[in-house]
C-alpha cells in the first residue's frame, strides 16, 4: 500500500474551493448505504474523517445540503456551488471532524479503505476484500476503524 504525505491537497473539479490538511487522517472507509450510493452515483462513497482544525483553504462559499440518515443522525454535505463537487460532509455526532470526501484529493494513488459499512444495502456483486472491517449497518463506534487504518498506515512506512 502506498502512504500518503502531509500536507495533503485537494478540491473540486472547477478549482475554485481547495483545501489542505496538515494532520493524518482518523481512518478511510466505503459506506455502502443508499443515500451514499445516490451521492456518489456509484456502488458506494469513501469517506475519510479528519481532525477539523487540520483543513484550510478557500472554502469560503459553498453549498450545503442537510440530511438525516437511516441511524437518525444529521449529516451536512458541503460541495462547490459552481461543479457541485462534494468535498467533505459534516457529522453532527462528532463536531471535532470533516468526513473529507477522498476523491477530491490530489493524492489519491494511496486510497484503500479499511471497512465497509451498510454491507446490507450493498450492490449484490460488491465483495469486501477479506482482511477489511465489515459492517451491515452503522457500526457502534469507530475506534475499530481508527485502530485498522493506524496498523495499516504504520505497516506502509
Amino acid at each position: 500500500m502506498k502512504s500518503f504525505r502531509l500536507p495533503m491537497t485537494g478540491g473540486c473539479l472547477c478549482a475554485r474551493h481547495r483545501y489542505q490538511i496538515d494532520q493524518p487522517p482518523l481512518t478511510l472507509y466505503a459506506c455502502h448505504c443508499t443515500d451514499c450510493q445516490t451521492q456518489s452515483t456509484s456502488a458506494f462513497g469513501l469517506s475519510m474523517p479528519v481532525p477539523r482544525a487540520a483543513v484550510s483553504g478557500t472554502l469560503e462559499g459553498l453549498g450545503h445540503h442537510v440530511r438525516h440518515t437511516a441511524a437518525g443522525r444529521t449529516v451536512t454535505g458541503w460541495f462547490c456551488a459552481a461543479c457541485g463537487t462534494r468535498l467533505f460532509n459534516e457529522p453532527s455526532r462528532n463536531p471535532l471532524i470533516l468526513n473529507i470526501k477522498p476523491g477530491t484529493l490530489d493524492d489519491t494513488a494511496w486510497l484503500r479503505p479499511v471497512g465497509h459499512l451498510w454491507l446490507a444495502d450493498a450492490q449484490p456483486w460488491f465483495q469486501p476484500p477479506a482482511d477489511a472491517l465489515c459492517y451491515a449497518g452503522q457500526p457502534d463506534g469507530f475506534d475499530a476503524l481508527f485502530e485498522r487504518f493506524g496498523a495499516v498506515r504504520g505497516a506502509a512506512g
